[in-house]
């Protein structure tokens, strides 16, 4: 009987399984950990964004402290010294005796108005220093109201220790340097100038200006005392004045078109334009948590002000770093396309190559910062886009032998960069869109994952 041979022929051997490192799984993974490995250079760049950031705040100090600081400011106060009479008592171990030392001091008693009426008008301009801008205005503020006649009935004080005779007028203000021209105030028709004082009991820490002594009993010799004055600064970024009128009224007009409303009330009214803006406040004393008169010193009321602030909604710095928080989104999405046309046309693609991908995304954001310091942020954001755009698709093209597969990956590179830019652009509504894009952009990568063999 014949023997078959059981040998099989050494030349006829079983197909052999892709290794590991061949299979999409392992694509996939050295992807990802590509992608991780490039936030470092990308946080290289926010760094810069940063540092310029940083730099533009120092010039902006800088052109601020040159023109004026911002403006905070209130007044008028009716200030009227009074003696106050001490005794102390002292006792003589030995003897027993009691003595008696009486002491006097001047102390000040501080009346706000009933009635105050602001008319502010803000003037903004932007000034530019190399590359970097602020925003500087000057404000004419006209105010009107009246006083009661001060009473000291709280305080128990006899009459002939109150001097009517030499009392005064005082403002304060963060910044007497911003103030232009002189200011005067008007009580009853007579006038009065005011001069800066060095402060020594209030504990504002504010500047005080104040006008000389003078007898204000004939002020109320039929009834209310009225008074008005103006005032002119050169300040920047912001205005804030405390309400300190039993009513207080305000109405401030600016050419600003993008006023921020701040501070511890809000305007009653407000209308904003392209040509600027107008706002109201109505507030009473009962709106507030301090007295219409003080005796002793003045309290701190800086937390009590209505503030609007004039600063640029979106500076070149912020829509950079904004953008940059994008980085890992674009290179991740980036990289899923890549991979997606890899796994359907069976067209190997090497991790080099994705790195030089990857680098030129991140190359994206150096353009966009160095040419914004010199044009729009727009016009930078185009021409750092098509450039990426174009280095990639013709890099896409040598290495994927595909027209088609080169024109989708500039197609998909188009619209998300124009799906960010939209974002950077929007406030209000950033989060949602952001959030139905990126849902819709799941979707479509699950669209196309789902014919994929992971073997």
């Amino acid at each position: 009987m014949e023997t078959q041979d059981q040998n099989p022929n050494p030349m006829q051997q079983p197909p052999q399984s892709p290794g590991f490192f061949q299979s999409s799984t392992a694509k996939i993974i050295m992807v990802g950990l590509l992608t991780l490995v490039l936030l470092i250079p990308l946080q290289f760049v926010k760094s810069l964004i940063f540092e310029r950031a940083e730099r533009q705040k120092e010039v902006v100090t800088e052109i601020n402290n040159k023109w004026g600081e911002d403006v905070y400011f209130y007044g008028p106060i009716l200030k009227v010294p009074y003696t106050q009479y001490y005794e102390t008592k002292f006792v003589d171990d030995k003897t027993k005796k009691v003595t008696i030392q009486r002491s006097e001091s001047t102390e000040f008693a501080y009346f706000f108005p009933d009635q105050l009426n602001a008319d502010l008008n803000v003037n903004t301009q932007q000034k530019n220093r190399n590359n970097y801008e602020s925003v500087v205005y000057t404000s004419k503020m006209d105010f009107k109201g009246n006083y009661s006649f001060p009473s000291f009935d709280s305080q128990a004080i006899p009459k002939e220790n109150i001097h009517f005779d030499k009392a005064s007028i005082i403002i304060k203000t963060n910044t007497i340097k911003s103030i232009t021209g002189s200011v005067t105030v008007s009580i009853n028709g007579k006038k009065h100038t005011f001069e800066p004082v060095q402060n020594n009991n209030e504990k504002d820490t504010v500047s005080t200006l104040e006008t000389n002594a003078f007898d204000i009993k004939s002020a109320f010799e039929n009834g209310p005392a009225p008074f008005d004055f103006n005032i002119n600064y050169k300040g920047s970024e912001q205005i804030k004045i405390v309400p300190i009128g039993k009513m207080t009224q305000a109405k401030m007009t600016s050419n600003w078109p993008s006023p921020s409303f701040d501070g511890n009330f809000l305007p009653e009214t407000n209308t904003i334009t392209d040509e600027g803006f107008n706002a109201f406040w109505k507030v009473s004393h009962l709106n507030r948590p301090f007295a219409q008169q003080h005796f002793g010193t003045l309290p701190s009321l800086s937390e009590y002000s209505f503030d609007v602030k004039f600063l640029i909604p979106i500076d070149q710095y912020q829509q950079n770093e904004r953008a940059a928080k994008y980085g890992f989104l674009v290179i991740g999405l980036t990289f899923l396309v890549f991979f997606l046309i890899q796994s359907v046309s069976k067209i190997n693609i090497h991790v080099f190559q994705y790195s030089m991908i990857g680098l030129a995304l991140i190359m994206f954001y150096t353009l966009l910062i160095s040419i914004t310091e010199h044009s729009s942020f727009m016009l930078a954001y185009l021409i750092a886009g098509l450039s990426v755009i174009v280095m990639i698709t013709l890099y896409s093209l040598s290495i994927l032998k595909n027209k088609k597969f080169a024109g989708f990956i500039a197609i998909a590179l188009s619209a998300l960069y124009i799906f960010i830019y939209v974002i950077i652009q929007l406030e209000n509504y950033a989060l949602l869109v952001g959030s139905i894009g990126l849902f819709l952009i799941l979707g479509a990568v699950m669209y196309f994952s789902r014919k994929i063999e992971w073997k």
